[in-house]
């Protein structure tokens, strides 16, 4: 129950008013809060209460979270319990039950002590625990349990496990489990002498451990010894088992206890299990009478001991003077007078008391109430928060920030039909992914959109029968059951009264028709550089033994239309609104026909029926399945390179930045702060040499001063170039050496752009996530550059899957957090902040086309919340990726569009242009092969 300044919050009981109205006037309109499923009578009571819930006051009780309002608080505590019963040991819950059930004990923390106490090392059967066999920890499971010997005076002083059940006597298997270990009224050490929990022997089995993330973080010499323990029996005691701390621990027990049992407000109340909760372990919720009266004792005995300590306290209570029997019959008058006066005056007083006592209450209340909201409104924003909570503010508007949304375009192919364009965009992406183990190469979303509508035999689509061979062969290889459409469609004209037709064709008849077609579709070879010859056929044969009318509801429908041609031309490119007939009623398929001479006439829409299927059961193929693990391996190579690539353009930044500083300082010593060059060498040769010329010439003899002055500036000139020398070879290989960081650091930012990419692809392999949401919880989705393709080709060229970034509306889960906010409120805003054209309902789709669309979509996010700010940043992370990759589409499909115009078709028999020089039509698959079993 979530709490309110360390206090439970009740739920509001129906007032009297509304008990009376029930049965006097039971359409009596009322306000329903249906969260919390309160009742109340008028409009004010019901806003006082939500505003109540909304305030950021209330606190988790399980989490201790704080800050949260009432529905939030509540969320937590639930989500929280779910995952603590998830993890805690279902052996133990009915055991620990059972021994608090009827418990008195004032703290809570006192009884989790007992039962942990008592039950650390009492294990149950079907519990998985950890044995510790030669220092390493085994994940086993207790397969049973055996408790000591009565007149055993074994004492077994090794703990260790050994391998069979031979090296002990055999366990009594007569006496119950633990039966007096969960009595906590006796104390601890009768239960452990009477029932030691050190003498149980534990027949336990070693389990295999899952590995969780695909990597083996044990040495070889481990590995030998968990292959050699893994899957044998052996007997252990508790001395060497222990259970997960995840699963059982004093905080965990606190929390289940807390979630399980309830105790009453009065003295001494015992612990009592929740009957729901003691229904479902089986806990009797009937106390015994002799439990009973020793609860009532003990509330006896605590009252008793309250009231002395009162007593003590306020000291002994005068006793009244007895009166005698003349003096009661003379004032009995008098004292039924004053008695009925002195009854009126203090039933008066205690009403006022009553009504002061309420009213100080409820003005507690609403100063509280006010006092909350003013620090609401004042306690400043922590942002990035949530991203409703982010209102615009004025100075944000004038400053130009983007109000709303540009409005997403909903003209995708198929989009108007449930279902279908995710369908078709769900089997492209697959196809892309698993190009690598499907043996098939990427093409874009618009050529596979275009191949879906090609419905002409001549010339064939080769990226449709690339696509259709690569997965036959593929679902080769998962087990199938023959025939099953037959047993499928013959139940179903079981089930039916008559055998109604479906276009035209009864089920008999489709029966018939499908018995000496696609029968060796697993054996036929559909050889590559033959075309994929008889492709048509071998789909067929596998729809016939991998489909049924549950898997594949539209089975009858698609085979009927494979199997049969109509009486009339049907446009496969069009489609009626109804998703099951998807032609006109006037139109049968009666004549008999080969599915090579029909697919070209099957709907788009059942032709994306069909690849959606055969993918969804491609997932489950061995090929696929080795795809994802190696991916696996090879996303955890990469992180290891991403970080190792990262500490070296680190250290490169380092050292560059430090190299900068020493030219700094060397150009700062240049500017006269720091001269190391002797500038007075050559006065004081010139004043030593003027006085010993003075003396020379004094003396008559020829003077060497010139001599002494030339050789002293030539020595400071060869000095002071040595040194100029010195330092512009420095400064070169500086110059250098930081010409050499800066390509450093930009070859290893390239590389780790180059890890980001390969990142994308691997991930992309195991999962396909969106890149964010918004503030309304749509969902933006880019499928460049996963799996087998990439966003850079071969010398750097830009290469795109779909070109595009989609936008789909919220989940059913993110709708539910929507309509939780108020419905008249969240309505309005989305209105100013999407449009009404820019509203998507639950999973519905769109798509930005164009850079200033995708700009605006950016410009209109606010960084101050967490969903958008996590997508801007995805977005400017890969917008030099995605950029091109748009443009480079848009310029493809401007070609396209132009194509026409420019060359006519001379060799084929319809009119217009020559559609084999489309993209799609020009398409060839680099990754074919032929599979030794064709």
């Amino acid at each position: 129950m979530p709490t309110c300044r360390r206090k439970r919050v009740l739920l509001t009981e129906p007032s009297p008013v509304l008990l009376q109205a029930l049965k006097a006037d039971p359409n009596r309109e009322v306000y329903y809060l249906a969260r919390t499923g309160e009742i109340f009578d008028s409009y004010d009571t019901y806003a006082a209460r939500m505003s109540f819930y909304r305030l950021k006051q209330f606190q988790c009780e399980v989490t201790g979270k704080s800050g949260l309002d009432y529905f939030q608080a509540l969320e937590s505590e639930q989500m929280e319990a779910r995952t603590m019963h998830s993890r805690f040991p279902e052996q133990l819950k009915p055991a620990i039950l059972k021994a608090v059930q009827w418990q008195v004990m004032g703290r809570l923390d006192h009884l989790v002590e007992a039962v942990y106490d008592r039950y650390k090392d009492r294990y149950f059967r079907d519990e998985k625990i950890y044995v510790d066999i030669q220092g390493d920890k085994f994940l086993a499971r207790v397969v049973e349990v055996f408790p000591p010997r009565v007149n055993s005076s074994m004492a077994v002083d090794d703990h260790r496990p050994v391998a069979s059940t031979s090296a002990l006597p055999p366990p009594n298997a007569s006496r119950p489990v633990h039966m007096i270990g969960g009595d906590l009224k006796v104390p601890a050490k009768e239960v452990n002498a009477a029932d030691d929990p050190v003498k149980y022997l534990y027949k336990v089995q070693i389990l295999e451990e899952e590995k969780s993330d695909g990597r083996d973080k044990h040495p070889a010499s481990a590995k030998e010894l968990r292959a050699k323990w893994s899957g044998s029996l052996m007997d252990v005691q508790c001395a060497v088992m222990s259970r997960d701390r995840l699963a059982f621990s004093k905080s965990i027990l606190r929390r289940f206890i807390r979630d399980c049992v309830d105790r009453d407000a009065a003295v001494a109340s015992p612990w009592t299990v929740k009957p729901p909760v003691a229904t479902r372990y089986g806990v009797d919720s009937v106390m015994p009478e002799a439990t009973r009266q020793g609860v009532e004792d003990i509330k006896k005995g605590e009252i008793q001991k309250r009231k002395k300590v009162w007593e003590d306290k306020e000291g002994p209570l005068k006793k009244p003077k007895k009166m005698t029997p003349a003096q009661e019959e003379r004032d009995l008058p008098l004292i039924h007078h004053f008695t009925a006066k002195a009854a009126a005056v203090v039933a008066e007083k205690r009403d006022r008391e009553a009504r002061d006592k309420a009213e100080k209450q409820q003005h507690a209340k609403a100063e509280a109430d006010r006092a909350a909201a003013d620090k609401k409104k004042n306690k400043p924003i922590r942002y990035p928060t949530e991203d409703l909570d982010v209102v615009l503010t004025e100075k944000e508007k004038k400053g130009g920030m983007k109000i709303r949304r540009p409005t997403a375009s909903r003209d995708l192919p198929w989009n108007d039909r449930e279902g279908t364009f995710e369908a078709f965009l769900m089997s492209w992406n697959y196809l892309v992914v698993y190009g690598e183990p499907l043996h098939i190469s990427s093409f874009t979303l618009d050529e596979y959109e275009h191949a879906l509508r090609h419905s002409l035999i001549e010339p064939p689509c080769v990226l449709l029968a690339e696509v259709h061979a690569c997965l036959i062969y593929n679902l080769r290889t998962i087990p199938f059951q023959r025939h099953s459409a037959v047993v499928s469609l013959m139940r179903l004209q079981e089930e039916l009264e008559t055998d109604d037709p479906e276009l035209g064709v009864t089920i008999e008849q489709l029966i018939t028709s499908m018995a000496d077609v696609g029968n060796n579709w697993e054996r036929h070879p559909l050889r590559s550089n033959e075309g994929r010859n008889g492709w048509e056929e071998s789909l067929v044969g596998c729809l016939k033994d991998h489909a049924t009318l549950e898997t594949f509801p539209p089975l009858r429908r698609i085979l009927t239309r494979l199997l049969f041609s109509p009486d009339a031309p049907v446009d496969p490119t069009g489609s009626s609104s109804d998703s099951r007939t998807s032609t006109p009623a006037a139109i049968h398929y009666t004549q008999p026909t080969a599915p090579g001479e029909a697919y070209h006439a099957l709907p788009a829409e059942d032709r994306i029926a069909i690849l959606s299927f055969m993918c969804n059961i491609s997932v489950s193929s061995k090929a696929i399945h080795a795809h994802m693990e190696t991916s696996e391996e090879n996303l955890t190579a990469l992180r290891k390179d991403k970080i190792a690539q990262n500490r070296a353009r680190k250290q490169c930044i380092e050292e560059r930045d430090a190299l900068l500083g020493d030219a700094k300082n060397a150009v700062h010593a240049e500017n006269g702060v720091e001269d190391d060059t002797p500038m007075n060498d050559l006065s004081d040769l010139s004043d030593i040499s003027a006085s010993e010329g003075g003396s020379e010439s004094g003396s008559g003899k020829p003077s060497k001063s010139k001599d002494l002055r030339r050789k002293a500036q030539s020595q400071a000139h060869a000095k002071q170039r040595e040194l100029a020398r010195q330092k512009t070879a420095t400064a070169k290989q500086a110059i250098a050496e930081h010409r050499r960081l800066d390509e450093e650091v930009g070859r290893l930012e390239r590389r780790l752009a180059a890890i980001e990419r390969d990142f994308r692809k691997l991930l992309g392999s195991i999962r396909v996530k969106p890149m964010g949401r918004d503030r309304f919880y749509n969902r933006i989705w880019w499928f460049d550059g996963m799996g087998s393709m990439s966003l850079l080709g071969s010398g750097g060229i830009v290469q795109y899957g779909s070109g595009r970034l989609f936008i789909q509306g919220p989940s059913s889960i993110d709708m539910e957090l929507l309509d939780r906010r108020e419905e008249t409120y969240m309505r309005q805003r989305r209105l100013d902040e999407e449009g009404e054209d820019g509203m998507l309902g639950e999973g519905e789709w769109a798509v930005y086309s164009d850079i200033e669309e995708i700009d605006e979509f950016a410009a209109w996010l606010n960084p101050k919340g967490h969903r958008e700010l996590a997508l801007k940043n995805a977005l400017t992370k890969w917008w030099p990726n995605m950029a091109p990759g748009i443009r480079k589409r848009l310029t493809d499909s401007n070609n396209v569009t132009q194509a026409p115009e420019a060359r006519r078709s001379t060799r084929v028999k319809h009119s217009g242009a020559d559609i084999s020089r489309y993209p799609y039509m020009t398409w060839t698959n680099r990754r074919a092969t032929n599979p030794p079993w064709s």
